[in-house]
C-alpha cells in the first residue's frame, strides 16, 4: 500500500461530530460528575447550553433515550456512538421539562433538531445545566480531537475521529 493509499483510506476513516447545542464548550475533565470527568463513558466535551434544542451532531440511527427524556444515544452513520446527556443528575426530574422529536430507530440528518429541554426547570430544580456529550465507544478510534472550547454554533465542528 502506497502512501496516498494510506493517506485515502485515513481521510476515509476520519469523521466529524457536530455541535449539537449551541453554548460553551469545556473539557470533559471540567464536568462536576466523575462518571463524565473521568472518562468512564467515553471521550468527548461538556457544553453549558444557552439555549435548550439539541440536533443530531450528524447523519446517523436514534439508538437510545432515556425513559427520564435527559438522555439520547445516537449511531453515525460510520459507526461513531454518542451520548448526550442534558445537565447532570437530571434523571432525578423524570421527564419534567424535556421533550424528544424522535423515537429509537429513527434515522437523523445533521442538524437536524432531536430534543427540547427547559434549562430554567433544570436550574429550578437545582441541578446543573453542564451537558456532556461522549463517544461511548471511543476506544474503537485511534484519535478523538476536540476542536477547541469556548462559545460554539449548532453545526459548528465539535469532534475529530480517526
Amino acid at each position: 500500500m502506497g502512501l496516498l493509499d494510506k493517506l485515502k483510506r485515513r481521510i476515509n476513516n476520519s469523521e466529524c461530530i457536530y455541535v449539537p447545542i449551541t453554548g460553551e464548550v469545556i473539557a470533559l475533565k471540567n464536568i462536576a460528575d466523575g462518571v463524565f470527568s473521568e472518562g468512564i463513558l467515553g471521550q468527548g466535551v461538556g457544553i453549558i447550553p444557552a439555549e435548550g434544542v439539541v440536533y443530531a451532531p450528524f447523519d446517523g440511527t436514534i439508538v437510545q433515550i432515556a425513559d427520564t427524556k435527559h438522555a439520547i444515544g445516537l449511531k453515525s452513520n460510520h459507526g461513531a456512538e454518542v451520548l448526550i446527556h442534558v445537565g447532570l443528575d437530571t434523571v432525578e426530574m423524570k421527564g419534567r421539562g424535556f421533550e424528544q422529536q424522535v423515537k429509537v430507530g429513527d434515522t437523523v440528518k445533521n442538524g437536524q433538531q432531536i430534543m427540547t429541554f427547559s434549562i430554567s426547570e433544570i436550574q429550578e430544580a437545582g441541578f446543573p445545566i453542564t451537558t456532556a456529550i461522549v463517544i461511548t465507544n471511543s476506544d474503537d478510534f485511534s484519535s478523538v480531537e476536540v476542536m477547541g472550547e469556548g462559545t460554539k454554533q449548532k453545526l459548528e465542528k465539535l469532534i475529530q475521529i480517526s
